[in-house]
C-alpha cells in the first residue's frame, strides 16, 4: 500500500462507531500517526459513537450546537489547541460550512504553509448559495467525496476536477469469506431481510405496506432484525397489514450470519443503512430507497434497485422476486463490488493519494 509519510489530523463533528475501523486502517498508512478530533451529538440524535480506537489518537472536542434544521450551525471548542498540540502536516476537515470553527483552523494551517483537505458528500446546486459555497470550497487544497455525484457537484461549483478524489463510502473491509452458494430455487417463500435500527427515517412502514400490496402468491417472508424507538409502532402496524413479519430484535456480529445466509434479498427502504455493504458481502442483491450519491455507486442496475416510496418499492420487490436466476446473478455482482471496489482498503488508498498529492513539495514530506 502507498503510504503517507507525515502526521495527519482529521476533524469530525462526532466520531460515529462505524468509522472506527476506517480510521484505524488509515492510521496504519500514516507514518506520523493520526489524531481524530470529534465531539458529542445532540441529545435527540440517534448516532452510535465511540472513543475506542486501536491505533488512532482520539481528541475530545466540546461541541456547541446552535439553532436547528436549516439554520443549524455548530462550533468546536479546543480546535486550535488540538492543532497546536498535534502539529499535523495535513488537516482533513468536514467540507461543511455549518462548522463555525473550521475557517480559523484553515487559517492556522495556511500560516504554516500546510494543506487542508475537505471531506464531504457533495454540494447540491442551489442558485442563491452557489457562489458563496464555491468560495468556501476554494479554501481547500483538495476535496475528498464519497461518490461520483459528489465530485460532479463540487466541479459544478468551480472546484478543479483534478483536485477532487472519490473515496467510495465504505464501512467494512473486503469480505474474508467466499461468495455463499444459494439454491437455484426458493426454499418455500422468498426471504426479504432488513437489518438496522428501527427508527422513522428507515421507512419500515413503507416496506410493510409494499409487502402487503404484493399478490398473495409472491408475498415474501419478511425478517426485520434490529431494535429502536419505532419497534412497538411497527409491530402494531405489522399485525394489521402484514402479520407474518418477523421481528427478531437486535443482533450483532456473528449472530447476523445466519440471517444473511437465509435471505434472498436485502431491503433498505429509507436512509442510512450500514448493513447494506455487509449484506452485499454475503451475496445479496439490494433494494434501496432514499439516499445520496453513495447509493448510485453502491446499488446499480447490475446488483439492485433504487426505489423511493411504497409504490416504487412494491414494484421493485415484484421485479426482483420474479426471476430467481437473475436475482442470484445480481447477488454475485454485489459480492464483486464490495470485494473489488467499495471497501475500507480502497477508501484508505484514495485518502493516501489525496494526502500525498497535497503534500508534494512540502518540506520534510
Amino acid at each position: 500500500m502507498t503510504r503517507f509519510r507525515g502526521k495527519l489530523a482529521l476533524q469530525q463533528r462526532v466520531l460515529a462507531a462505524y468509522r472506527a475501523p476506517f480510521f484505524d486502517a488509515l492510521a496504519q498508512a500514516c507514518d506520523g500517526g493520526l489524531s481524530v478530533f470529534a465531539g458529542l451529538p445532540r441529545p435527540e440524535e440517534s448516532i452510535a459513537i465511540t472513543t475506542q480506537l486501536r491505533n488512532t489518537q482520539y481528541a475530545a472536542a466540546s461541541n456547541i450546537h446552535l439553532l436547528n434544521g436549516a439554520l443549524y450551525f455548530y462550533a468546536q471548542r479546543g480546535f486550535l489547541s488540538w492543532l497546536a498540540d498535534w502539529n499535523p502536516d495535513v488537516l482533513i476537515v468536514e467540507a461543511n460550512s455549518r462548522n463555525l470553527s473550521i475557517p480559523a483552523a484553515i487559517r492556522w494551517m495556511k500560516r504554516r504553509g500546510r494543506p487542508v483537505i475537505g471531506w464531504g458528500l457533495g454540494a447540491p446546486r442551489r442558485s442563491a448559495l452557489s457562489r458563496w459555497r464555491g468560495a468556501y470550497l476554494r479554501r481547500f487544497d483538495a476535496l475528498l467525496t464519497y461518490s461520483r455525484r459528489g465530485a460532479e457537484e463540487y466541479t459544478a461549483l468551480g472546484f478543479p476536477a483534478d483536485r477532487i478524489f472519490v473515496a467510495p463510502n465504505a464501512a467494512a473491509p473486503r469480505p474474508a469469506h467466499p461468495l455463499p452458494e444459494r439454491p437455484p430455487r426458493f426454499q418455500g417463500r422468498p426471504c426479504i431481510l432488513f437489518v438496522g435500527r428501527l427508527q422513522a427515517r428507515k421507512r419500515l412502514d413503507d416496506l410493510l405496506h409494499a409487502c402487503a400490496s404484493l399478490p398473495e402468491n409472491i408475498r415474501p417472508r419478511l425478517v426485520i432484525v434490529g431494535d429502536g424507538p419505532e419497534r412497538a409502532a411497527l409491530e402494531s402496524l405489522a399485525k394489521t397489514i402484514y402479520p407474518s413479519a418477523e421481528f427478531t430484535g437486535a443482533k450483532h456480529g456473528a449472530d447476523l450470519r445466519p440471517y444473511f445466509l437465509a435471505a434472498d434479498l436485502f431491503v433498505l427502504p429509507g436512509t442510512g443503512g450500514l448493513a447494506v455493504q455487509e449484506a452485499m458481502s454475503w451475496g445479496l442483491p439490494v433494494v434501496m430507497g432514499e439516499g445520496d450519491g453513495t447509493n448510485d455507486d453502491l446499488v446499480r442496475p447490475g446488483n439492485g434497485w433504487q426505489a423511493k416510496g411504497p409504490g416504487a418499492l412494491a414494484a421493485a420487490l415484484a421485479e426482483a422476486l420474479a426471476d430467481i436466476s437473475r436475482l442470484r446473478r445480481m447477488g454475485a455482482e454485489s459480492y464483486r463490488i464490495v470485494s473489488e471496489e467499495i471497501n475500507i482498503e480502497n477508501m484508505v488508498r484514495v485518502f493516501v493519494q489525496a494526502l500525498n498529492y497535497t503534500s508534494r513539495g512540502n518540506s520534510g514530506l
